[in-house]
Protein backbone atom coordinates (compact mmCIF):
# COMPACT_ATOMS: atom_id res chain seq x y z
CA UNK A 1 0.00 0.00 0.00
CA UNK A 2 3.03 1.94 0.94
CA UNK A 3 4.58 1.59 -2.98
CA UNK A 4 1.14 3.08 -4.32
CA UNK A 5 1.17 6.09 -2.16
CA UNK A 6 4.30 6.89 -2.98
CA UNK A 7 3.77 6.20 -6.85
CA UNK A 8 0.44 8.22 -6.78
CA UNK A 9 2.48 11.22 -4.88
CA UNK A 10 5.00 11.27 -7.30
CA UNK A 11 2.50 11.09 -10.02
CA UNK A 12 0.65 13.89 -9.10
CA UNK A 13 3.99 16.08 -8.22
CA UNK A 14 5.16 15.63 -12.20
CA UNK A 15 1.74 16.42 -12.94
CA UNK A 16 1.70 19.89 -11.39
CA UNK A 17 5.36 20.28 -12.30
CA UNK A 18 4.22 19.95 -16.00
CA UNK A 19 1.21 22.45 -15.70
CA UNK A 20 3.14 24.46 -13.61
CA UNK A 21 5.96 24.71 -16.57
CA UNK A 22 3.53 24.86 -19.38
CA UNK A 23 1.25 27.69 -17.29
CA UNK A 24 4.78 29.62 -17.01
CA UNK A 25 5.70 29.30 -20.62
CA UNK A 26 2.59 30.68 -21.63
CA UNK A 27 1.88 33.74 -19.37
CA UNK A 28 5.10 35.12 -18.44
CA UNK A 29 6.16 37.79 -21.07
CA UNK A 30 9.00 37.24 -23.81
CA UNK A 31 11.73 38.94 -23.41
CA UNK A 32 12.17 41.62 -26.12
CA UNK A 33 8.92 41.20 -27.44
CA UNK A 34 6.66 44.60 -27.98
CA UNK A 35 3.04 43.95 -26.74
CA UNK A 36 0.66 46.80 -28.39
CA UNK A 37 -3.16 47.30 -27.76
CA UNK A 38 -5.33 47.12 -30.69
CA UNK A 39 -4.75 51.36 -31.13
CA UNK A 40 -1.33 51.14 -30.59
CA UNK A 41 -0.30 48.31 -33.42
CA UNK A 42 -2.61 50.26 -35.99
CA UNK A 43 -0.78 53.08 -35.20
CA UNK A 44 2.45 50.84 -35.40
CA UNK A 45 1.31 49.44 -38.91
CA UNK A 46 0.95 53.30 -40.39
CA UNK A 47 4.15 54.34 -38.32
CA UNK A 48 6.35 52.12 -40.27
CA UNK A 49 6.34 51.18 -43.70
CA UNK A 50 9.34 48.71 -42.74
CA UNK A 51 7.31 46.40 -41.38
CA UNK A 52 6.33 42.55 -42.31
CA UNK A 53 2.94 41.92 -40.78
CA UNK A 54 2.03 38.60 -40.23
CA UNK A 55 -1.10 36.53 -39.41
CA UNK A 56 -0.27 33.19 -37.83
CA UNK A 57 -3.66 31.74 -37.39
CA UNK A 58 -4.85 28.71 -40.02
CA UNK A 59 -5.49 29.56 -43.66
CA UNK A 60 -9.35 28.83 -43.28
CA UNK A 61 -9.18 31.61 -40.42
CA UNK A 62 -7.41 33.88 -42.70
CA UNK A 63 -9.68 33.72 -45.30
CA UNK A 64 -12.65 34.56 -43.18
CA UNK A 65 -10.95 38.07 -42.45
CA UNK A 66 -7.68 39.52 -41.88
CA UNK A 67 -6.07 43.11 -41.04
CA UNK A 68 -5.00 44.69 -44.61
CA UNK A 69 -1.37 44.33 -45.28
CA UNK A 70 -0.92 40.59 -43.47
CA UNK A 71 0.37 37.66 -44.91
CA UNK A 72 -0.63 34.53 -43.94
CA UNK A 73 2.16 32.37 -42.18
CA UNK A 74 -0.06 29.57 -39.77
CA UNK A 75 2.32 29.03 -36.83
CA UNK A 76 1.78 25.50 -37.88
CA UNK A 77 3.98 26.34 -40.97
CA UNK A 78 6.43 29.04 -39.48
CA UNK A 79 9.33 26.76 -38.64
CA UNK A 80 9.67 25.72 -41.91
CA UNK A 81 8.50 29.19 -43.49
CA UNK A 82 11.38 31.11 -41.80
CA UNK A 83 12.90 31.82 -45.24
CA UNK A 84 9.98 34.06 -46.08
CA UNK A 85 10.33 36.19 -42.90
CA UNK A 86 13.46 39.03 -43.42
CA UNK A 87 15.39 39.26 -40.11
CA UNK A 88 16.41 43.01 -41.04
CA UNK A 89 12.33 44.27 -40.90
CA UNK A 90 10.04 45.06 -37.90
CA UNK A 91 7.99 42.15 -37.44
CA UNK A 92 4.60 42.51 -36.39
CA UNK A 93 1.98 39.33 -35.79
CA UNK A 94 -1.50 38.38 -34.11
CA UNK A 95 -3.65 35.35 -34.41
CA UNK A 96 -7.25 35.49 -33.04
CA UNK A 97 -6.72 36.25 -29.26
CA UNK A 98 -3.05 36.26 -29.32
CA UNK A 99 -1.42 33.09 -27.76
CA UNK A 100 -0.63 31.91 -31.06
CA UNK A 101 1.42 34.97 -32.36
CA UNK A 102 3.07 34.59 -28.36
CA UNK A 103 4.45 31.36 -29.41
CA UNK A 104 5.17 32.74 -33.07
CA UNK A 105 7.51 35.32 -31.30
CA UNK A 106 8.87 32.61 -29.26
CA UNK A 107 10.25 30.70 -32.54
CA UNK A 108 11.14 33.91 -34.17
CA UNK A 109 13.54 34.94 -31.44
CA UNK A 110 14.66 31.22 -31.42
CA UNK A 111 15.96 31.51 -34.74
CA UNK A 112 17.44 34.96 -34.40
CA UNK A 113 14.79 37.74 -34.91
CA UNK A 114 14.65 40.73 -32.57
CA UNK A 115 13.01 43.30 -33.73
CA UNK A 116 8.99 41.41 -33.57
CA UNK A 117 5.82 43.27 -31.92
CA UNK A 118 2.41 42.03 -31.45
CA UNK A 119 -1.32 42.44 -31.54
CA UNK A 120 -2.45 41.81 -27.68
CA UNK A 121 -5.86 40.40 -27.63
CA UNK A 122 -4.94 39.35 -31.47
CA UNK A 123 -7.67 39.83 -34.09
CA UNK A 124 -10.35 39.56 -31.57
CA UNK A 125 -9.48 43.40 -30.20
CA UNK A 126 -8.68 44.50 -33.57
CA UNK A 127 -10.60 47.75 -34.13
CA UNK A 128 -9.62 48.73 -37.39
CA UNK A 129 -10.86 47.08 -41.07
CA UNK A 130 -10.66 43.84 -42.05
CA UNK A 131 -10.36 42.55 -45.09
CA UNK A 132 -11.69 39.04 -46.76
CA UNK A 133 -10.73 37.37 -49.66
CA UNK A 134 -12.62 37.19 -52.59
Amino acid sequence: MNKLFSLVWVLCITAVAIIGFFMYTRLVPLKGLRNYNANDFEKEIERSSNHVLIDVREKTEYSKGFIPGAVNIPLSELKRRLDEVPKNREILLYCRGGMRSKQAAFILKKNGYTKISQLQGGILSWKGSIQQLS
